[in-house]
């Protein structure tokens, strides 16, 4: 539902990966931005009304996207989808991250585009790890990137879990993820990604920022 900028780049998106797409817009000029190479459904109509989602073919729908420009139809449109139609695999753009916290706690998955824009946005100002790469919608933990000390180049990443007593579920080397084993062995230049509470990120990125304690 929404055929603006984001809602025709991802139904142009998911037709190259051979998905069949229909794009709900309540203004037939939109669909001009899907552009010629489409050939998916369009219909005309509020996204949430339920003439028009049977139209476009909600029953038979594997997932749902809500995109427009209102938050308040995007909820609802992705309520009726869900509780109506018992489609599961539904996301709603909201604006409002306080909304979007709330809908996320209902069991709705958001994307909450002021707070993922600012978020971007802070990760290049300040330093790696200042912001969090994925936090919870009860804020109670994060996915943190760490530049870890030159000192830790050499050791195995089981040895940076312990230090921190966090998990370490991938590294970023060379722009690639991996996930590490017992054997991996951290590489000058690699990303440390750390799961953790909120409550341990500052002494977290002191331990992982300094060099290994001496045995």
């Amino acid at each position: 539902m929404g055929c603006g900028r984001v809602g025709s780049s991802l139904a142009r998106s998911l037709e190259r990966r051979g998905h069949s797409v229909a794009v709900i817009d309540i203004d037939p000029d939109a669909f001009r931005r899907l552009g010629p190479s489409y050939r998916g459904r369009t219909v005309k109509g509020v996204g949430f009304d339920r003439k028009v989602l049977e139209a476009a073919g909600i029953k038979e729908a594997d997932g749902f996207a809500a995109v427009s420009s209102g938050d308040n139809s995007n909820i609802l449109a992705a309520r009726v989808v869900r509780e109506t139609y018992g489609v599961h695999n539904v996301v709603a753009r909201i604006y409002d991250q306080g909304r979007a916290a709330v809908y996320e706690r209902l069991g709705i998955p958001s994307v909450a585009t002021v707070r993922w824009a600012s978020d971007q946005v802070l990760r290049r100002l300040l330093p790696e790890g200042s912001e969090p790469q994925w936090r919870d919608p009860s804020g109670t933990v994060r996915l943190i990137q760490v530049s870890a000390h030159v000192g830790w180049v050499g050791r195995r990443v089981r040895d940076l879990q312990k230090a921190a007593s966090a998990p370490i579920p991938f590294i970023l080397r060379f722009g690639q993820g991996m996930v590490p084993d017992e054997q991996t062995i951290v590489q000058d230049g690699d990303l440390i990604y750390v799961g953790c509470a909120n409550t341990d990120v500052d002494s977290i990125e002191t331990i992982l920022g300094n060099p290994p304690a001496k045995n």
